[in-house]
């Protein structure tokens, strides 16, 4: 049994890891920026897997909050970064390049070598792009540093609480029979179950074999923009009609989302990445892992519910 921190804890894949870490014996300390936060990670849990989990406040972004948070724990799942800001990028930066630098310098001095940082599938360092920027700058930063690293670098993740695939069900539901899709929507992606990369992240904590790897993980089959807006609906059961729209248009209504601050699918800066497919060789999961992650279709019926009442019951 070890003891991991995971940073991000009471985020959308934190949500999911800290149970399975409890539920396989580990003594899980959950990194969280303010009390309430550290009330919700325990909440979801349950309470049997209650005694395993500690709750600690600091903020990688925030370099003296570190040292304490890192207090008897071996490894560190290193979860805590942002999609998009509203900026320029800047928040993108100092949260998820500056954080994981800041997570790496902690995690140096206090003497805690493992460390399994969440990258993200077709990121590259351009500057055009923030998002993809920022995580390519972190997975630099992780690859570069004196601990034993791995970097787990997943496409789109489905599972409750999700961000993609629950704003796209919201865009269903507000639509007035029509959903907007990006371009042609022929954009391709390769959703993966956020449970199996649950899985993913312990045994990669358990098995010193996967040091020094950087993984790209996807899940069984490749899905363009249009065949994922329609299989949430097919979720849901509604009947839309899915309509490619210019970039151009689709930029303009996000870009004014953005600045009245409503969600939408995408962000300008996401979309500028759109051009780039967010794929890897299909057999990737199975070979790194041993077992075929699920495939999505017909796994979305959580949307069903809105975000907000997608938490678990607690046992």
């Amino acid at each position: 049994m070890s003891t991991i921190l995971v940073t991000g804890a009471n985020g959308f894949v934190g949500s999911h890891l800290v149970p399975e870490l409890a539920a396989a014996g580990h003594r899980v300390v959950g990194l969280v920026r303010s009390p309430a936060a550290g009330e919700q990670v325990v909440a979801r849990l349950d309470r049997g897997a209650r005694s395993a989990v500690e709750t600690r406040i600091g903020d990688v972004t925030d370099p003296a909050t570190l040292p304490a948070a890192l207090e008897g724990v071996d490894a560190v799942a290193h979860l805590a970064a942002i999609p998009r800001d509203r900026g320029d990028g800047r928040d993108l930066l100092r949260v998820n390049t500056e954080g994981t630098r800041n997570v790496v310098e902690a995690m140096a001095a206090a003497g805690v070598r493992r460390l399994i940082h969440l990258g993200a599938l077709g990121v590259a360092d351009d500057p055009a792009l923030h998002y993809a920027s920022s995580k390519a700058r972190a997975e630099a930063l992780v690859a570069s540093s004196p601990l034993a690293w791995t970097i787990l670098k997943p496409s789109l993740l489905f599972g409750a609480r999700d961000g993609f695939f629950n704003i796209v069900a919201d865009l269903v539901r507000l639509s007035p029979g029509i959903v907007p899709v990006p371009g042609d929507g022929r954009s391709r992606f390769q959703p993966l179950s956020v449970d199996d990369l649950a899985v993913a992240f312990r045994r990669t904590l358990e098995e010193p074999a996967y040091s020094g790897r950087s993984i790209g993980l996807g899940g069984p089959r490749y899905w363009t923009y249009r065949e994922i807006t329609a299989e949430v609906c097919t979720a849901m059961a509604r009947r839309r009609v899915i309509l490619p729209m210019p970039v151009p248009v689709i930029r303009l209504v996000a870009g004014t989302s953005e600045r009245i601050h409503l969600p939408f699918p995408v962000a300008t800066d996401q979309l500028r990445q759109l051009k780039l497919d967010n794929i890897g060789p299909l057999d990737a999961f199975v070979e790194a892992f041993g077992f075929a992650p699920r495939d999505m279709a017909g796994q979305l019926g959580y949307l069903r519910r809105r975000k907000a009442h997608q938490e678990p019951e607690p046992a």
